[in-house]
């Protein structure tokens, strides 16, 4: 489990990187262990993680195996892990696009595709600080926030994305930015878009983001590395 833990927590960093989620060191992606959880070192931008630069880390933030300095939030990682047994992994980023819509407090409407990954319903979100989730009682705020939800805006702050694996929870991040790119270029051109009603929204998730499609999307964004 631990090189393959590792090399998958790399491969999440660097397509997360890739795809416009790099924030100079910051970000993070984490894996479900038994002893808690695999998420890179600090210091490291996400485009820089190799297999060596992650390491293991318990819900006390003790590193258990691998070296480097640990990440100041990993408290959002194991606590949302301890709430949720269903989450295999979780994805903290600071995406432009999504920090910006969620700083309008507008909710993310299913203008696209992307958006009905999602929505119904809204995408919960944190206002307990803009700060650093430095705690485990704040970790637990967060996780209370993002309840059953694939995803929660950290508003002024970032997101937060989970899923049964780490591809589905680095899909999710990936399809969360470009839901809000979508809808900010939209409202760019004048008012507020037009977007699917509840049934056609939950009927394209099916039809679009079903599992299968969920990791094909994961392949492609991984052959996108080079």
């Amino acid at each position: 489990m631990t090189d393959s833990a590792r090399t998958l927590v790399s491969l999440a960093s660097r397509v997360l990187a890739d795809q416009g989620q790099e924030d100079l060191i910051w970000g993070h992606a984490s894996l479900r262990d038994e002893w808690g959880c695999w998420i890179k070192s600090a210091e490291w931008g996400l485009g820089e993680v190799t297999p060596e630069r992650v390491h293991l880390v318990d819900g006390t933030g003790a590193v258990l195996s691998g070296e480097g300095v640990r990440h100041s939030e990993y408290p959002i990682h194991t606590e949302i892990l301890a709430a949720r047994p269903d989450v295999g992994a979780v994805v903290h980023t600071h995406p432009p696009h999504a920090v910006a819509l969620a700083a309008t407090g507008q909710p993310l409407l299913p203008v696209s595709h992307a958006a009905t990954m999602f929505v119904p319903p809204a995408i919960p979100r944190f206002t307990g600080t803009a700060d650093l989730i430095l705690t485990p009682e704040l970790g637990r705020q967060v996780a209370e926030a993002l309840g059953d939800a694939p995803a929660l805006f950290l508003v002024n702050h970032g997101i937060v994305t989970v899923g049964p694996d780490l591809e589905t929870a680095t899909v999710r991040a990936v399809v969360l930015e470009r839901a809000c790119h979508q809808q900010l270029l939209t409202h760019s051109f004048g008012g507020w878009p037009s977007s699917s009603d509840a049934a056609e929204a939950e009927a394209k998730r099916g039809h679009i983001y079903h599992d299968r499609a969920v990791h094909a999307v994961w392949d492609h964004l991984v052959r996108g590395l080079g």
